[in-house]
């Protein structure tokens, strides 16, 4: 840039006294503000002014009218494509400093999950929709009890700032319920009742103009250490998947709760289905981002299959394969988030769990709750 400014007032000297370059020095400012920032930008305005004044002065037209509009023209555009990289750079400062804050918030709200809780095996992918720099609306968390280990996973109605508050009571009050040593059903009670306080504090309870837009699906795994099943309650969430020897099913619970928010319009009963759970075996949940993943073609994603391709997968292999080939059948940025958790049963038994005061673990005794339905296999 700076060769083209230099460039033009010695190539001025040589050509023939009708023809100028002048209009040539807006090239290397206009670039210099595009790529090289606002102060560079200013620094090479000024010398493309200087060189247009010194090609007018080396001809003795400095004084001209041509030369005049020239030089006011020039200054005039390189103060404005000064500040429009100022701004550029300013904004370009706000969004990374909104990537950072989204991160941290993510981190503290999202905290990763241990890799063993009792006798499970665990691994989390989890992708947020759009660039990946914003807050996004799928939870999960596990919580350890004397002798079970219980996981939540969750999707909140709406993304972004908004979705904060109903995460974080979510996710506070699952691992509060644990310190309390509350039930599986007395747990879900504990997740509603502060879903529906988080509701009516931000003025969206019940009698607001928008009751039912706000609400969260979610689904509660308890696996008991010592006993080969696994109890399910689900408010309106999509049915966890089984990998058994080989099979995939689907874990349907025969009565569903209505989702997180809503269960004071219609009553919820949160009593837990038990379903088969064997050492060996997986247990996958998720959220809607993964099978209402979309190609071009406007396919969804199959998720079903492509499990059983991979059932004999330890959960971390397991997790990367399912986030890699989604990801390849979208062939583009997701629309909506997606979070996968993956469970292997270890063995029956062992010792109880050790307290970890990281990784989102809590530790608490457990106490049964009554009402636990059976459920067989192959739903």
């Amino acid at each position: 840039m700076i060769a083209i400014i230099a460039a033009v007032p010695i190539a001025d000297h040589f050509l023939p006294k009708d023809i100028h370059l002048a209009h040539v020095l807006v090239i290397p400012v206009a670039l210099a503000s595009a790529f090289v920032g606002a102060v560079r930008g200013a620094l090479t305005g000024l010398a493309a002014v200087l060189a247009l004044v010194a090609a007018g002065a080396e001809r003795h037209t400095l004084s001209s009218e041509n030369v005049l509009v020239q030089l006011g023209s020039l200054v005039l555009l390189s103060v404005l494509l000064v500040l429009i990289s100022a701004l550029r750079e300013r904004r370009r400062h706000e969004l990374q400093e909104l990537r950072e804050v989204s991160r941290a918030t993510q981190g503290v709200l999202l905290r990763p999950l241990p890799t063993h809780a009792g006798p499970v095996t665990i691994a989390t992918a989890y992708r947020s929709a759009g660039d990946g720099d914003r807050i996004g609306g799928d939870l999960y968390a596990v919580a350890r009890t004397d002798r079970a280990t219980r996981l939540l996973i969750g999707d909140v109605r709406g993304k972004g700032i908004g979705s904060i508050g109903d995460t974080g009571t979510v996710l506070g009050a699952f691992r509060a319920a644990a310190h309390r040593q509350a039930p599986l059903a007395e747990l879900m009670e504990s997740l509603e009742a502060g879903v529906r306080w988080e509701l009516s504090e931000s003025g969206d309870g019940p009698g607001e103009s928008d009751t039912g837009e706000r609400f969260v699906t979610a689904a509660v795994v308890e696996i008991p250490d010592d006993e080969p099943y696994v109890r399910v309650v689900s408010c309106g969430h999509l049915p966890p998947i089984l990998l058994h020897d080989g099979t995939v099913t689907t874990l349907d619970v025969p009565e569903p709760a209505p989702p997180l928010g809503l269960g004071g319009l219609t009553g919820s009963s949160y009593a837990p289905t038990a379903f088969p759970f064997a050492p060996g075996d997986r247990l996958l949940l998720y959220t809607d981002g993964v099978t209402e993943a979309r190609n071009d073609a406007g396919e969804f994603y199959p998720l079903m299959s492509r499990v059983a391709e991979w059932a004999d997968r330890c959960p971390d292999q397991l997790v990367r394969k399912m986030t890699d080939d989604l990801l390849a059948h979208v062939a583009a940025p997701l629309q909506d988030d997606m979070a996968v958790v993956a469970i292997v049963r270890d063995a029956l038994g062992g010792p109880p769990a050790r307290a970890r005061a990281h990784a989102g673990a809590d530790t608490a005794a457990e106490a049964d709750g009554p009402g636990v339905r059976p459920a067989g296999r192959g739903l």
